[in-house]
């Protein structure tokens, strides 16, 4: 996993002060996916996109195939020969995250009805378990929806990581984990997240199926 790191330093020296919470960051994923939890994500405007983009590269392949293991191939194809051989082919194993921003009938409701700021708050309390981790991303870390969430986070049980800027604000004192990038303006700390989370991804996808797809190639 180092090397992915080293890569992320190599091209953005500036994120070496990072490193040791983009690592931890990782190992609390890691160990969160293991135990067969899943991420939830959330941010507003370029960061809810950010959560999106996140989930796009963990719920499908992001470098590499992720074949779907043959004992379940083999019963999509007993369930219907045609169809389940045409999935058995194409479906990717997954790692589960999701993006909180993206439920907009959910949200919208939500807002106009109870709580504006509370939405994320109400699907982490519907969708969240112990063992999940949360990611809160806010570039001033003072988002109060993200900080509403937290609360919800720490009563269910779940981790929280903070992806934030410089100041890291509020966030940065309640999450477990919070990767603080050196900058201060919006846009240049929002250039600095991409590569974090591409290289968590990168990261976890090598964990949970890299090391399967290089034992197929020895067979």
């Amino acid at each position: 996993m180092n090397r992915y790191l080293d890569g992320l330093i190599d091209r953005y020296p500036k994120l070496a002060i990072c490193r040791n919470d983009i690592t931890a960051a990782y190992e609390m994923m890691e160990s969160c996916y293991r135990h067969d939890g899943k991420l939830l994500i959330a941010g507003n405007g370029g960061s809810a996109a950010d959560a999106e983009h996140i989930a796009g590269e963990l719920m499908k392949r992001f470098k590499m195939p992720r074949p779907v293991p043959a004992e379940f191939a083999a019963r999509l194809k007993s369930i219907d020969e045609k169809r389940g051989s045409e999935l058995a082919k194409n479906l990717e194993r997954s790692l589960m995250a999701i993006p909180l921003v993206a439920h907009e009938a959910l949200t919208t409701a939500y807002i106009n009805d109870v709580d504006g700021l509370g939405v994320f708050a109400q699907q982490l309390y519907g969708y969240g378990r112990s063992g999940d981790v949360f990611l809160g991303i806010s570039t001033s870390g003072n988002s109060k929806n993200i900080l509403n969430a937290v609360v919800v986070a720490r009563a269910l049980g779940i981790g929280v990581i903070g992806l934030t800027g410089r100041q890291g604000g509020e966030l940065a004192s309640v999450a477990d984990i919070a990767v603080r990038v050196p900058e201060t303006e919006t846009y240049l700390i929002q250039e600095l997240h991409l590569p974090i989370y591409h290289c968590w991804c990168m990261m976890l996808e090598e964990r949970f199926f890299g090391e399967a797809d290089k034992i197929r190639g020895r067979e």
